[in-house]
């Protein structure tokens, strides 16, 4: 028989812990008093006597180390129980949120999407904002160990690819897990930190600085403004985009970096094209911008840098309404939403390393046809890719565009339009944060979407968030056969 205890002991302990982190904005509201504090205790209150109950109740079933059936169930109940429980200062507080945009609300921090349905940010209750880039911070380090530890061991997209980076975890996930997490939370600590100071050395708030730190290292996207980031334009767009592009990065190299190895940073080769994608897309949108005689000079080519980076990484910051900027563009940022950061970062979408694999399998497949006779094989950083990576990446490009696909088709029947159907699939499932048109675009805001359409956008952010096959994989017969 299935045991759920060992799933359950872990997810208590980390809902009981998500409990505990609501003091902190507690205490800012009561600093503040603006009177909202009492939310954030009845929610902590709740929140971590549940988790510990569940861990209590669930203890005595944690052995050595979990199966792959518990670890995949566990990877996804973990991202559905900490926004429910997430969700709850925005269902009783400030927003007066029903329970579908409370829990999309919560559901896009955690799995570092960024979209919104709040209105009103700027006066939403300072607890309120903060308590939004927890939920990111969060989500953003536990998206980092659920990389580095969690997919490679389950093969799932062609991550087995990195076990050799030193991780072997496989029977022993959660004692390794642990050792993993220590190390990345110094850096991913580090980061915020170095983020948080240089914000507040341009101009903004201590929480402003704080919250848009912990956002953008997470590449999450959550703003304290209804403009985003056309409310903290200049210094603060530099900052925000030399921060979103070292949070793409694969956070084993910093790893490694703090051990005192830094060459396996500066040659690998996943880090060198992400860079190059990223310089090619901010001269072709600064160049655009020249050629249409918008924003000028200095303006255009930060406008195009902060922009590109931020739906590049994921992250979904937006300083001025790029669907403005004419259909190239238009059609610019639909596509490099679909490319994302490095493998092992806070990033999301389909990954630079699974473009270089589609592309390294295709040059050898052609060489295959000139010459029937030879022998080639796909090859990475120099070294032959295996066969099951190889499948694994191209089951991962089917399902990632299937599931774009049916999203979209399950969007338009709840009566959205194409644009808004098409980029609201394309924003949730690669976790970008906005999408296109005049509703859910830059400028805009999911508020409007009927419910049934913010459900499926849950949906598909929870799926794109974990790599789709290991939230897939739950739902075939075989995989839970002994």
């Amino acid at each position: 028989m299935f045991d759920l205890r060992p799933v359950g002991y872990v997810i208590g302990l980390l809902v009981a812990c998500l409990g505990a982190s609501m003091l902190v904005p507690m205490a800012l509201d009561m600093a503040a008093g603006n009177g909202h504090w009492p939310v954030f205790a009845q929610a902590a209150i709740l929140t971590s006597v549940t988790g510990t109950l569940l861990a209590l109740a669930t203890r005595n079933g944690v052995g050595e180390g979990l199966t792959i059936q518990q670890t995949f169930l566990l990877t996804t109940l973990v991202w559905v129980a900490l926004p429910l429980f997430g969700a709850i200062p925005f269902y009783v507080g400030a927003t007066q949120a029903d329970f579908v945009d409370a829990f999309f609300e919560a559901m896009s921090g955690m799995s570092t999407t960024g979209s919104t349905v709040l209105t009103g940010l700027n006066g939403l209750p300072d607890g309120l904002k903060l308590w939004r880039g927890l939920m990111q911070w969060f989500g953003g380090i536990g998206i980092i160990v659920v990389a580095m530890v969690f997919l490679p061991e389950l093969r799932v997209g062609g991550m087995q690819i990195f076990r050799s980076e030193g991780f072997d975890t496989f029977g022993k996930i959660l004692p390794r897990a642990g050792e993993i997490a220590r190390n990345i939370s110094v850096i991913y600590l580090g980061l915020t930190l170095a983020c948080g100071l240089a914000y507040y050395a341009a101009g903004q708030s201590v929480l402003d600085a704080t919250t848009h730190a912990m956002t953008t290292i997470a590449t999450g996207g959550f703003a304290n403004s209804d403009a985003s980031f056309a409310a903290y334009e200049g210094a603060s767009e530099y900052i925000a985009s030399a921060f979103m592009l070292l949070a793409a990065l694969p956070f084993v190299r910093y790893v490694q970096l703090l051990a005192g190895t830094a060459k396996p940073l500066f040659r690998d080769s996943q880090i060198q094209t992400f860079f190059a994608i990223a310089a090619i897309l901010v001269a072709c949108l600064t160049a655009w911008q020249y050629a249409q005689g918008l924003n000028p000079g200095e303006a255009g080519f930060r406008k195009a840098l902060f922009n590109a980076v931020s739906i590049l990484t994921g992250t979904g910051y937006a300083s001025d309404d790029y669907t403005l900027w004419g259909s190239f563009s238009v059609a610019l940022f639909f596509l490099m939403g679909l490319i994302g950061g490095c493998a092992g970062s806070t990033s999301c979408s389909i990954k630079v390393f699974r473009f270089q694999l589609l592309f390294a399998s295709i040059k050898a497949q052609i060489r295959r046809i000139h010459s029937p006779h030879g022998i080639f094989q796909p090859r990475y950083q120099g070294r032959t890719v295996p066969e099951d990576v190889v499948s694994s990446v191209m089951t991962f490009f089917v399902l990632f565009l299937v599931s774009l696909g049916g999203l979209a088709v399950l969007l338009g029947m709840t009566g959205l339009d194409f644009i808004t159907s098409v980029s609201g699939a394309t924003a949730a499932i690669a976790n970008i944060g906005p999408g296109l048109g005049d509703e859910i675009g830059p400028a805009g805001n999911f508020a409007g979407l009927n419910d049934t359409a913010k459900w499926l956008l849950c949906a598909g952010m929870l799926i794109g968030r974990l790599e789709l096959l290991s939230v897939y994989v739950l739902f075939t017969v075989n995989f839970w056969r002994p």
